[in-house]
């Protein structure tokens, strides 16, 4: 991965920053989207520590549209060149909130967020010779087998894990179809299951709940540094360089739920998104 470069989301915490610090031991250069500064700047210190580049580090609230295209205006007007795109960064809430765009915080971080990002980064991914798109996914796809667009911003019902399987099959949908897209051209997309981990994911909801709760569970967790290694792997690997539109777990290809391969359900959940979000991709 020497002088490869790398940006990643959600990259200060949990398997996002195990998988950055992997990433830059190998020489990849990297760029965090980060919305806390203060982490990122630790998190820097740590990468030139390990013996990794100084990265770059670009401000982004993923639970704010307007902040994401700042971020990739920020990204394009200083970088020629992308040869992996990792959209790591995830939340889960175990109560409704709504973003400053209006909608359901969980689906849009987790899945408007990377589709409007990976959008705009486009354009330079297709300039770079095997450039390769990295969703991170979940096995909790499994929670639901439909997008449910009669309530797709939760305001009649909201269960934590409806919302949060809701946008990790989105997430899947969307690797199929951008994959579908961009064959032949150069790019691959995949997605992956990083396995049960052990990280802060759901440690910014409030109550006792999500205190201890974690604690009662991380023994039967994977460390970060062993949820990372399918993201390592699919950002790396030369095994998995014609790869694209498939999704992984434990670094192997495997099906995810019926519904998560059904194309036309992908092409519908595209359509939506783009009307949300006012943004066409640039294909």
């Amino acid at each position: 991965m020497k002088d490869r470069y790398i940006a990643i989301t959600g990259a200060t915490a949990g398997i996002g920053r195990a998988t950055s610090l992997e990433l830059a031991r190998r020489g990849a250069r990297l760029t965090l989207f980060c919305r806390n500064r203060e982490k990122a700047s630790k998190l820097s210190r740590d990468i030139t520590t390990v013996g990794g580049a100084e990265p770059a580090i670009i401000h982004m609230d993923m639970a704010d549209l307007g902040s994401v295209r700042r971020a990739a205006e920020t990204f394009l007007a200083n970088h020629k060149r992308l040869d992996v795109l990792l959209n790591n960064a995830g939340v889960v809430n175990t109560t409704r909130k709504v973003t400053a765009d209006g909608y359901e915080e969980t689906f849009a971080v987790n899945h408007f967020a990377p589709f409007l990002l990976t959008g705009l980064l486009l354009p330079v991914l297709l300039r770079s010779e095997g450039a390769r798109i990295v969703n991170v996914s979940s096995a909790a796809h499994a929670f639901v087998k439909d997008m449910g667009y009669d309530d797709m911003q939760a305001e009649r019902k909201y269960g934590t894990f409806h919302e949060y399987g809701r946008s990790k099959l989105a997430n899947i949908l969307f690797t199929r179809r951008l994959a579908r897209d961009l064959h032949g051209r150069g790019v691959t997309v995949n997605c992956l299951h990083p396995g049960a981990v052990s990280t802060s994911l759901g440690t910014q909801n409030s109550g006792l709940l999500s205190r201890v709760l974690p604690l009662l569970l991380k023994p039967f967790f994977l460390t970060p540094e062993q949820g990372a290694k399918t993201s390592i792997y699919l950002c790396c690997s030369d095994a998995v360089a014609g790869v694209s539109g498939q999704y992984f777990v434990k670094c192997k290809q495997r099906q995810p739920k019926i519904w998560a391969q059904d194309d036309e359900a992908a092409d519908k959940l595209w359509d939506y998104t783009e009307r949300c979000l006012g943004f066409r991709y640039p294909l």
